[in-house]
């Protein structure tokens, strides 16, 4: 292998695409990274391809991908099978849509107990305690 301006120890990638160290050696241990041979007495080298697939790893948890889900994008890559990483996606914006419903529900909720909180209308000493209180009634 060429060592070189090409070719980076485990900290030099670290640093090159913005992570530590042990994220690098986490995503080996997950097989989402390749594990470069050590060399007889040597250090092992990684190259422009490991940097470019952690920052495709990087680029995906950014989308709001998981890490299982983002192996499987990484094993689709390699085999250029778009059907299969539209559906991929597809289920995840559906996610992602739902997740956002229900962001906005809670939005909604909170600004209305705020809103109560401050014009006091309530005759208990906070309606925003009192309404977790009824939540935790409701649940159990």
């Amino acid at each position: 292998m060429q060592h070189g301006k090409n070719a980076w120890t485990i900290g030099r990638l670290a640093a090159a695409v913005g992570v530590n160290v042990e994220t690098i050696r986490f995503y080996q241990r997950r097989g989402l990274l390749r594990e470069p041979p050590r060399p007889p007495g040597g250090i092992r080298h990684y190259t422009p391809a490991d940097n470019a697939r952690i920052k495709f790893i990087k680029s995906a948890q950014r989308l709001g991908f998981s890490l299982d889900e983002i192996q499987h994008l990484l094993q689709l890559d390699e085999g250029m099978q778009c059907d299969a990483a539209a559906a991929l996606a597809t289920q995840h914006l559906s996610d992602v849509q739902k997740r956002l419903q229900d962001l906005h529900r809670i939005e909604a909720t909170l600004a209305n107990l705020l809103d109560r909180c401050r014009h006091g209308e309530e005759k208990v000493a906070c309606p925003l305690i009192a309404a977790l209180h009824a939540d935790e009634a409701d649940a159990s």
